[in-house]
């Protein structure tokens, strides 16, 4: 053990020797860097811990959250919540299973710990969020123990989760209707990022078809529908959802304005994700295809069960990096009168008693979006190893 820690630390030193300090100007270089980074840590850390008003988020948090929910159902996004974390729980336990040593569960509840302590919450909310982190811990340990029967079943889970989650926020069916004008704050967020995403998936795979298809009518629509798009900004097309879309519908179709802002991600981001995807497609040697053919499989099947997985698997960096990208952009959805977690900051901001604590605000959100956009890169990443992507 003596000798296995020796190695480890001779092996660090040769390192730091190779990499930080293998001639004089490296050496300088090195400790210039680390005289700017303490100099900016402590300023920074003097900042949050002394000079910052941490009071505009702790007093608005649940704006920041939900927006003007109706406080007395907020029962139902808990259990909306509570569903989500079981199956992320499982989800991670699935992808784990096999890689028990790398996932410390004292980490985990250390850092849950950390957050249930040190967030600004009332006591009820408390008590639902360490309810949901145990919910979370049961799913994660059904996942690994039970692998081989849940993994099959892990979309068919999430499909049948969604309307549920739907129901349970809008209401409807024995709950009280909550209309999408009160959907606001990082719950809309969320929503709308997940709706586009998933919608713009399936449509982002017609298009890649259709772009590299044999047929002209088809190749020509998806290649002009792909450039046409790709040539616009996303604020242009979210303004042509917002108030042109109702032109071109029946005057019976009624959509309310967070399903037009749904629509004008969509177009968006599928134009991008078929590009994404026939990158990979064109990754596929042909004689994948050929050799099908050859078996006499029909195309659908070739399509279906030999190109598209592989070229899917070849592009998960390009298409995680699309779905950060479009659960940035929700914030312009601010600029169509949707009150999602960027208006909202603005409205907080916008109360007298917190006039000019932008640094504050925009810190906080700033935040909230790198750790989601953090966890989606780090569920890529797991995908990646679980499918020996890149070894």
């Amino acid at each position: 053990m003596a000798n296995l820690e020796s190695v480890l630390q001779n092996s660090k030193l040769l390192w730091l020797r190779k990499n930080l300090f293998s001639n004089w100007y490296n050496t300088l270089f090195t400790i210039l860097c680390l005289v700017i980074i303490v100099g900016i840590s402590k300023g920074l850390c003097d900042w949050i811990f002394n000079q910052a008003k941490w009071e505009v988020v702790q007093a608005n948090l649940h704006l920041f959250l939900v927006g003007r929910y109706i406080r007395s159902q907020y029962w139902r996004l808990w259990n909306a919540f509570a569903i989500v974390s079981v199956l992320i729980g499982i989800n991670w336990g699935v992808f784990t299973a096999k890689e028990r040593a790398r996932t410390n569960p004292v980490i985990i509840v250390l850092i849950t710990s950390i957050i249930l302590v040190i967030t600004p919450l009332d006591i009820n909310s408390r008590l639902w969020l360490l309810g949901i982190n145990s919910l979370s811990f049961v799913g994660m340990w059904l996942g690994r123990k039970f692998t081989p029967i849940i993994a099959p079943w892990l979309f068919w889970l999430w499909l049948i989760s969604f309307p549920i989650i739907m129901w349970l926020i809008g209401g409807e069916f024995y709950l009280q209707p909550i209309g999408s004008d009160l959907w606001n704050g990082l719950l809309l967020t969320v929503l709308m990022a997940i709706a586009s995403i998933v919608l713009s998936f399936p449509i982002g795979i017609l298009l890649a078809l259709g772009r590299t298809s044999t047929l002209p009518i088809w190749r020509w629509f998806c290649t002009s529908y792909i450039e046409i798009v790709r040539g616009l900004p996303l604020i242009g097309i979210l303004f042509l959802a917002q108030f042109m879309l109702t032109l071109f519908l029946p005057l019976e179709w009624r959509l309310d304005r967070v399903m037009r802002a749904i629509i004008g991600l969509v177009l968006f981001s599928s134009a991008y994700m078929a590009e994404n995807i026939r990158g990979g497609l064109q990754a596929v040697p042909k004689g994948q295809a050929e050799a099908a053919k050859a078996l006499g499989l029909k195309a659908p099947l070739i399509v279906g069960f030999i190109i598209l997985p592989q070229a899917l698997r070849t592009v998960i960096p390009a298409i995680v990096g699309q779905f950060i990208g479009l659960f940035k952009d929700t914030c312009l959805l601010s600029l169509v009168g949707l009150a999602e977690l960027t208006r909202i900051a603005r409205s907080i901001l916008a109360q007298p008693q917190f006039l000019g604590q932008y640094a504050e605000v925009y810190l906080f959100i700033g935040l909230v979006y790198w750790l989601f956009c953090y966890f989606m890169s780090l569920v890529a990443r797991r995908l990646e190893r679980q499918l020996n992507i890149g070894s």
